[in-house]
């Protein structure tokens, strides 16, 4: 039976069962959600304290935590965000402010079933979490961590697992760091141009030790550099055109975006970014206090102009902010103003100026009549007399003019060294003692060490090639007047020897007072080679004892080679923009005849030194390269001469720029000499083949080269600084 069928009783009875059933469901409904909502829990307090030298955030929950929350760290802006899942926010509050050591505030965010708290810090810092029941323990570790995770971290150096760079959809280059804990501190800074990012207690695997180009990606970044300096890996990420950046830690991943900025159409002048609410003014004649007030209205800020804001003018603006449309209203008018809250105060500039000038002759009033206090500065690492003598500069000498351009003291203001004990005592106005407090921390740093090592190779190398020839002969009867006692020994007809008077004595010549020196008609021998050794020879001589005549003939031939190489390294320590000198070698001392003043002639002694000597001055830059002050020189002896000692010198004189830990070639002198000889007897010397007889020849070549290496070494990281005070007033 269809419901239309049904009389009025049994409609009205059915309206009444569905309302019972439609009840019972919202009962039930209403049951599960009271039931999921005590099991799904909440935050009851956030508090702040601090422990060991740390912030410790205590968070509790009306039930046990099971596991650590998810979360992820800000760089810029310093941000730690933990989310518990399930949970809502029962502290009654949105925000906690803290402003305790490096903790500003917590904010605590409800949403989409979960809670999120912020922690917001004045810069990045590791942190662990531990769980104790209901209470979850967010400590920030400040300095040197006691425990948990990050001290794990601290106490031993953790590698880099990859780099990796991509492009986003908005153009922004993203670069992306693998890390092997989510605890390491990361520190990112602007240089320039360019983006710093730095993870301190890290190492960079010799993979990842290399130069990115990513200019092909379109993003602001061109290129990223990642190098090891110390115990903390740098990446230097340059950049090109305007750009901002962000950067973010999601567990172990580190990420760094670089966006582009693109220039506003809307915006009509040069000036600061523009964050207002857009509005647009189109007025004829108008009075300028009419149309501040018609900005107060748009933006309701409250605007107090001055009686001697007078005119009229004539715009049109089109959806521009309000704040350059503000700048221009005051910029057509030579007004400025001044922002105290909510409150914009407007004037003329030149009566704001004046304002401005009277407050500052008022505090210079103030400033003679102030207290003064003394402050004492133990120094740990700078000298007390140094930090005293650049407090001085621009010290009022008294007559109304400064001995510099560095105020930091009042003319009130004194200052004393105690070498002794390496302390400054500082005496001046309150006023001025924050000014002074920040100076000395920042020359109190412990100077940075640096090895430089370099390496002076000398390599040589010689080559000497000679040929020559002696060639002789004579007839006894003609020289002894053809006596038989006079002939020659023997009955051979020839003799072989090893060198051409080696044969005098086969000869028979010895025996009858003739030797082979005065019966050469040829004498071009070869000349001895590069290390002075005897020249090999071959003789050979005919002769016939019946006739008594001879001839003799000696060839000469020698080829020299000769290679050296000599390498010397000096190395010295020394810190940051300071000189050191190391030299090895020889003091000559010699004797030099000079005119006295009375006229006389006297003898003076000298000295000059010849020896191998490293002078340097390194300063680190902040990239974490090393700028070298270098001269190198080897000097030596060659001789003494009537005028003193003849050296013979080598040196280098540069700066230079190189990377921590890298080999720079910083010099070099090649010297190649090449000779060629050849002594011959006229005419006959010309003579083919037969007048090799009658010639020698000689060839040398001499190579001589000095390369000078440079490696720097950058051996500890700076330290933060330590300063001492007690104050007395």
């Amino acid at each position: 039976m269809s419901f239309a069928h049904r009389s009025h009783g049994d409609a009205f009875e059915y309206r009444g069962w569905c309302q019972r059933w439609v009840a019972l469901a919202l009962a039930a409904a209403a049951v599960l959600a009271s039931g999921w909502a005590h099991a799904q829990g909440a935050i009851r307090s956030v508090t702040a304290g601090l422990s060991g030298g740390n912030e410790v955030i205590r968070i509790e929950a009306t039930e046990p935590l099971k596991a650590q929350p998810s979360g992820f760290a800000l760089q810029t802006p310093a941000r730690i965000a933990l989310d518990f899942a399930d949970t809502t926010n029962a502290t009654g509050q949105g925000i906690i402010e803290v402003n305790q050591g490096n903790l500003r505030s917590i904010r605590v965010i409800e949403a989409a079933g979960r809670t999120r708290l912020v922690l917001n810090l004045l810069r990045a810092v590791p942190y662990d979490t531990q769980i104790q029941g209901q209470v979850l323990l967010v400590t920030l570790h400040s300095g040197a961590a006691t425990g948990g995770p990050a001290a794990a971290v601290d106490s031993g150096v953790t590698a880099l697992s990859d780099i990796d760079f991509r492009r986003g959809g908005d153009g922004a280059g993203r670069l992306i760091v693998e890390l092997a804990h989510p605890q390491t501190s990361v520190d990112v800074r602007p240089q320039g141009r360019n983006l710093v990012v730095e993870f301190l207690r890290t190492s960079l695997p010799e993979g990842l030790r290399r130069r990115l180009d990513v200019t092909d990606f379109g993003t602001p970044v061109h290129t990223v550099t990642a190098t090891q300096i110390g115990d903390r890996v740098r990446l230097l990420v340059e950049n090109a055109g305007a750009w901002e950046h962000s950067a973010y830690q999601s567990d172990k991943q580190f990420v760094l975006e670089v966006r582009p900025v693109r220039p506003d159409p809307n915006r009509l002048v040069q000036g600061p970014k523009y964050s207002g609410e857009k509005l647009s003014l189109n007025f004829q004649n108008i009075d300028v206090r009419s149309l501040l007030q018609v900005i107060a209205d748009f933006t309701n800020f409250n605007i107090i102009t001055t009686d001697t804001v007078q005119g009229s003018l004539t715009l049109r603006l089109k959806d521009v902010p309000w704040d350059q449309a503000l700048d221009i209203i005051l910029e057509a008018k030579q007004l400025g103003m001044t922002k105290t809250g909510n409150v914009i105060r407007v004037a003329p500039k030149k009566e704001l100026d004046d304002e401005a000038l009277a407050r500052r002759e008022v505090s210079n009033k103030l400033e003679a009549l102030e207290a003064v206090q003394t402050e004492i500065f133990r120094l740990n690492f700078a000298k007390a007399q140094e930090a005293a003598d650049a407090l001085r500069q621009g010290v009022n000498t008294g007559s109304g003019q400064s001995a510099g351009t560095n105020r930091l003291l009042s003319a009130r203001g004194s200052v004393i060294a105690d070498a002794r004990t390496n302390q400054v005592f500082v005496t001046d106005v309150a006023s001025r003692m924050e000014a002074v407090r920040q100076f000395m921390a920042r020359i109190d740093t412990p100077r940075r060490q640096v090895m430089i090592q370099a390496r002076i190779v000398e390599a040589r190398e010689g080559f000497s090639r000679s040929l020559g020839v002696r060639l002789g002969g004579a007839d006894l009867r003609t020289i002894r007047g053809g006596d038989a006692g006079y002939s020659l020994g023997g009955t051979a007809r020839a003799a072989i020897g090893a060198s051409y008077d080696a044969i005098t004595s086969t000869t028979g010549q010895t025996a009858n007072l003739m030797n082979n020196a005065n019966t050469s008609f040829v004498s071009l021998p070869a000349r001895s080679g590069l290390s002075g050794a005897e020249v090999p020879r071959f003789a050979i001589s005919l002769f016939s004892p019946a006739a008594n005549r001879f001839l003799n003939l000696e060839l000469s031939a020698l080829e020299s080679d000769n290679q050296g190489r000599i390498i010397s390294s000096p190395r010295v320590l020394t810190g940051d923009l300071t000189k050191a000198t190391i030299k090895q070698g020889d003091q000559i001392r010699f004797v030099r005849r000079r005119q006295a003043a009375n006229g006389q002639i006297e003898d003076v002694i000298e000295s000059i030194d010849a020896n191998l000597q490293l002078e340097v001055e390194p300063q680190i830059t902040p990239s974490g390269q090393v700028m070298v002050k270098l001269k190198a020189a080897k000097n030596r002896l060659l001789r003494i001469t009537d005028a003193g000692p003849q050296l013979d010198v080598r040196e280098v004189q540069t700066d230079v720029m190189v990377e921590n830990g890298g080999t720079v070639m910083i010099g070099g002198i090649f010297e190649h000499e090449e000779s060629t000889a050849e002594d011959k007897v006229p005419v006959l010397g010309d003579v083919p083949v037969l007048g090799n007889l009658f010639k020698s020849r000689n060839r040398d070549t001499q190579k001589r080269e000095m390369v000078i290496f440079l490696t720097p070494y950058i051996v500890d990281s700076a330290a933060a600084p330590l300063l001492n005070r007690d104050t007395t007033r």
